[in-house]
């Protein structure tokens, strides 16, 4: 690859200097990006494996998207929520339409906002119903991640994003996920709601079991508690179909939330609501000043289309499959993975002992060699690519990684 230019170094030491040290970047500048490709500013290429961590759902620089948001940059880019406007109205009719549970919808910007609105609702409905405070509390899982607001982080039941940030705010429970005993323990009538990644994402790309969810479903009914699906990683298509809980026959859930995908890489939020809550939300209860954007909103009904055709689901299983198949077939060779699991395009490969602790070396040895994947904890290497990804694209970015694997382990003759 070619080295960094006296530019790029430039970019990088005044991000280093004017960020806060809150994330660590590459060390490198994006610049530009086609189908699931991606070129930095020094012209080296790379696969995207990752896709802005399930973001760009239909690749770099899509024209229909493209076009769309150009549209609306002609006409008015924002109103709030004083007025009516075309593009959120709509987005909201398809996005009901779609779901197959919904009747109601609130735009955000962003998938924590979209978890913050549907813990809030949980607790009114609880509260409207004239349950006291000690009997709205929500249980989630272990290995969870639903966001980085206060609520949202106490909601991630895992002890790495709450540290430093307490006290946190009062009323979850944690319970283990895929536990169908401690699930039936733990919910109760003390419980307003549920809330569950239908395939976790930052906690290792881990699917609930057959049946799980359809178990915390007659749980909520039992106690008169929503059950919350938080689709932002895992939804908008990136499983195989336009919803995750599309996966088990008989789930209907209360509320579902997605973000990532539905903007394609514009930032967009939603929380979509059933029939039991629908009119929770009244005037006055909950707010967002950009919620519904007509640019996002306008950019976000393109990608609501194209993730509806069978063209492009057919290509998520079979690319899926692809990967899947590559990735063990690595494996294979090397032995670097102790399983690999996940649905579609949402896809984790747990190191094994020799290796574990290591996925951040081998996803910066990946980018040295022009493919960008991602980590899910210090385990597991998570591929999360653009939907529209092609069968040679696919091929030639599992090629890279192969080779980074084998510049990260050694030759066998030097293997432990």
């Amino acid at each position: 690859m070619k080295k960094p230019s006296a530019r790029t170094k430039s970019l990088i030491a005044k991000g280093r200097k004017y960020y806060t040290a809150a994330y660590k970047p590459r060390e490198m500048i994006l610049d530009r990006g086609k189908g699931a490709l991606a070129w930095d500013l020094d012209g080296n290429d790379y696969v995207d494996l990752g896709a802005g961590i399930a973001v760009s759902a239909l690749g770099h620089h899509r024209r229909e998207m493209l076009d769309a948001l150009m549209g609306q940059a002609k006409k008015l880019w924002h109103t709030s929520n004083i007025y009516f406007t075309a593009p959120p109205v709509l987005l909201a009719e398809e996005l009901v339409k779609s779901s197959k549970f919904a009747r109601r919808v609130f735009l955000t910007n962003s998938g924590g906002e979209a978890n913050e609105a549907a813990i809030k609702l949980a607790r009114k409905y609880a509260a409207d119903k004239g349950r006291p405070a000690q009997q709205r509390n929500i249980v989630t899982f272990t290995g969870s991640f639903h966001g980085r607001t206060l609520a949202t982080v106490t909601a991630t039941a895992q002890p790495k994003y709450q540290a430093g940030f307490e006290p946190l705010p009062p009323g979850f429970r944690y319970c283990p996920f895929n536990d169908f005993a401690a699930a039936s323990r733990m919910i109760d009538s003390t419980v307003c709601a549920v809330l569950i990644e239908p395939v976790q994402g930052e906690g290792g790309i881990t699917p609930a079991k057959p049946g799980f969810l359809k178990h915390l479903q007659e749980l909520c009914h039992k106690h008169d508690a929503l059950l919350m699906l938080d689709e932002v990683q895992c939804g908008m298509g990136r499983c195989g179909a336009l919803f995750a809980y599309f996966a088990e026959r008989g789930v209907k859930p209360d509320v579902v939330t997605l973000a990532k995908a539905l903007g394609g890489g514009i930032p967009i939020g939603a929380m979509l609501v059933g029939e039991k809550a629908e009119n929770v939300f009244q005037y006055g209860s909950h707010g967002s000043t950009f919620g519904g954007n007509p640019l996002a909103c306008a950019v976000a009904r393109v990608v609501l289309q194209k993730l509806q055709t069978k063209t492009l689901q057919k290509n998520i299983r079979e690319r899926g499959t692809q990967l899947a198949s590559a990735l063990a077939a690595i494996n294979n060779r090397h032995g670097v993975f102790s399983e690999i699991r996940g649905r579609g395009l949402m896809i984790g490969a747990e190191l094994s002992d020799p290796h574990k602790g290591k996925a951040s070396d081998i996803v910066e040895t990946a980018r040295s060699h022009g493919v960008l994947v991602l980590q899910a904890g210090p385990n597991v290497l998570r591929f999360l690519p653009p939907l529209t990804i092609t069968e040679k694209e696919m091929k030639e970015g599992v090629k890279r990684l192969e080779q980074a694997i084998q510049t990260h382990i050694g030759p066998p003759s030097l293997r432990a």
